[in-house]
């Protein structure tokens, strides 16, 4: 079937880009996960576990951020660490033709009367994220290592470790008041209690745009207090500590990989506020896609403009030539 496509010829440049390059629409270049466009690029989100096939070879961005450690949970519980954060900030990952497994970290559990748990890794190609680590509680301390480090349970206690180029430290806890350290962030390490007698807060995330809004992920967990307020979350962690003597800690928010909260249990019985799971987002440039135009909606520009006719087919050459 004959198709008729406005090849239309311009005064100027100017005037056939306003026309047709700012209002092309582009194309996926793969397949995986849920892609939206922005502009000239396409996006692929991935919220679990799934696959990412190119249909050719490209370069693409990526942010790759694992599950966050989880709260502890009694006396001192400090906020978990954030889930590993890396990106590359630039189209220069290259892949083929291929099946790609993407993997997405599951946030550790909150502890219960124990330390939080560690998350789990997220991982797209050759690039892997580290789980955030647990925050440490009255009687084990130390905070564990990960992507960003849980806090401390105690101001003599060693803090847990991030991982280079992935996240920070967490935060010391204070012992005489009994009060948790917050978890690192992939911005900044978790904070010691300040005033004494509140939870340490968690450490900020870092902000990346590659979903076409800036937005902050893996920030540390809060850790808990036992008179004042818990510890408030680091930005893109929404895992603040808990208040009083007997608060709940708050969970990090799914899909962030945000530390979760460490909980007081003092005459209660809660657990420490679970990581947040991670995220898997890949961006390239769009393949461009030819507009097309009926009979009677052809665009004219001053006193010039051209008209041909082609067959529409799945063979059809990106390049499209006119005789005069």
């Amino acid at each position: 079937m004959a198709t008729t496509l406005d090849m239309m010829e311009y005064a100027t440049d100017a005037l056939a880009q306003a026309a047709y390059v700012t209002n092309a629409a582009v194309a996926a270049k793969a397949t995986g996960g849920t892609i939206t466009y922005s502009g000239d690029y396409v996006i692929h989100t991935f919220l679990t576990t799934a696959t990412f096939t190119p249909s050719s070879a490209f370069d693409v961005e990526y942010l790759v951020v694992a599950g966050g450690g989880g709260g502890g949970s009694s006396n001192h519980a400090a906020g978990g660490g954030a889930g590993g954060y890396r990106t590359n900030g630039a189209y220069n990952h290259g892949v083929t033709a291929k099946a790609y497994t993407i993997t997405v970290g599951a946030g550790g559990a909150g502890g219960s009367a124990s330390k939080g748990s560690n998350g789990s890794v997220s991982t797209f190609d050759t690039i892997t994220s580290t789980g955030g680590g647990g925050g440490g509680y009255v009687s084990d301390m130390v905070g564990s290592n990960g992507g960003s480090g849980g806090g401390t349970s105690y101001s003599g206690a060693t803090v847990g470790q991030g991982t280079a180029g992935q996240g920070n430290d967490g935060g010391f806890g204070n012992g005489g008041n009994a009060n948790g350290g917050g978890g690192g962030g992939a911005g900044h390490d978790g904070y010691a209690p300040d005033p004494a007698i509140d939870g340490g807060d968690g450490g900020d995330g870092s902000a990346s745009s590659i979903s076409g809004s800036s937005t902050y992920y893996a920030g540390g967990g809060g850790g808990s207090n036992y008179s004042g307020y818990g510890g408030n979350t680091g930005v893109g962690g929404e895992g603040g500590g808990g208040d009083g003597s007997d608060g709940q800690g708050q969970a990090g928010t799914a899909n962030t990989g945000g530390g979760g909260g460490g909980s007081e249990r003092l005459g209660g019985a809660h657990s420490g506020g679970a990581g947040g799971k991670g995220i898997v987002i890949i961006r390239y440039l769009g393949a461009p896609k030819l507009q097309c135009y009926s009979e009677d909606a052809i665009k004219t520009q001053g006193s010039y403009s051209l008209k041909g006719t082609a067959a529409i087919t799945d063979s059809l050459n990106k390049t499209l030539t006119r005789t005069i």
